[in-house]
């Protein structure tokens, strides 16, 4: 049961993961929209209920040996178990706030429904490394933005909640430096070269693949190039005959 759910090829099995996509989704937004609010009880369970579903889907997995110890290792599931005790945190009364911006790290491992996304939808098929690109620019954004807060909320008078530190790490990632806002101390600084550097290098890519010409992804089999044209009939680079699908021509 769980095995076709994680790893099968059925209708059921597709939804499941267009279900736990969703899920990721609304609890990124979910941190986002209560970063902004005051902690209260419900909040706290709300984060208690999502750190179980977490708890589930990771030991599922484990049981179904899609993971192994090896993979305890990997960045997506040290998010995971990050993501399950800071939101598990709450219930015996502590606040780790910074470690729940790492939730949105497990987006990232959302990247295996592409491959399903890509037969279901035209617009991902074409724009599939925009989308990437738009989602790692956001990632980043996000969790500079966390990093920001919760290391100079309580000694910066100018990062009072999630929008001013939101503010200054946009102003940063793109270089316009108001300078209403800067960040304390040695750590502020180092903060903020990191944003301007990696930030920087994400617009670009995105900016770079927004604005090439427009490829479809297809391995040729003679000589392995991945990116074509659409309308391909030939590889250009060794002239193999390629059968790129497509939606075809009224």
């Amino acid at each position: 049961m769980l095995s076709e759910l994680y790893e099968g090829n059925t209708d059921r099995a597709h939804l499941f993961r267009y279900v736990l996509l969703v899920f990721d989704i609304i609890t990124i937004l979910f941190v986002i929209g209560t970063s902004f609010l005051p902690r209260s009880q419900v909040v706290e369970w709300v984060d208690a209920g999502i750190g179980l579903i977490i708890l589930l889907d990771v030991l599922a997995r484990f049981s179904i040996g899609e993971m192994t110890m090896r993979s305890f290792f990997r960045p997506s599931t040290i998010a995971d178990l990050v993501a399950i005790f800071s939101f598990l945190a709450p219930l015996s009364g502590e606040g780790f706030g910074f470690l729940r911006i790492l939730r949105t790290v497990r987006l990232l491992h959302t990247y295996q429904v592409l491959a399903r996304l890509r037969i279901d939808f035209p617009f991902v098929r074409q724009h599939e490394d925009a989308l990437i690109a738009v989602i790692n620019l956001l990632v980043f954004l996000f969790i500079m933005t966390g990093l920001v807060y919760e290391t100079q909320h309580r000694t910066n008078a100018e990062i009072a909640n999630y929008a001013d530190a939101l503010y200054f790490t946009v102003t940063a990632l793109t270089t316009t430096g108001f300078g209403d806002i800067t960040l304390e101390g040695t750590t502020g600084r180092l903060i903020s070269v990191s944003i301007m550097i990696f930030g920087v290098t994400l617009f670009l890519r995105l900016a770079q693949v927004l604005f090439r010409p427009n490829k479809v992804r297809y391995v040729c089999s003679n000589c392995g190039l991945s990116r074509h044209d659409a309308d391909a009939v030939h590889c250009k680079d060794c002239g193999a005959i390629v059968h790129i699908e497509n939606e075809g021509e009224s």
